[in-house]
């Protein structure tokens, strides 16, 4: 996944702009993002606080660390009964 130019704090606060009343337009331009960016951040982030965001990122990172595991153990079986059908 491609690495964001803005941190999980800095994305909290051009969404706590928008909710101060400054138009989208005017973010997007500000900021230089494009819209669906702006919304797709919305639709992410919105109602967080920075210790919301920090916490979502440790899970995501540990729930990727899970996944990896799973994968492997699931490889592992998956050797250990081809051998196994092959011996008998």
């Amino acid at each position: 996944m491609k690495k964001s130019r803005f941190s999980e704090e800095q994305i909290i606060g051009i969404l706590k702009e928008q909710q101060a009343g400054l138009p989208v337009a005017e973010i997007c331009r500000r900021h230089g993002i494009s819209d669906a960016t702006f919304y797709t951040w919305r639709s992410r982030f919105g109602g967080m606080e920075v210790s919301d965001a920090r916490r979502l990122k440790a899970l995501d990172e540990e729930n990727r660390k899970l996944k990896k595991l799973l994968a492997e153990a699931m490889l592992d079986v998956a050797t250990l009964r081809e051998a196994l059908g092959k011996n008998f």
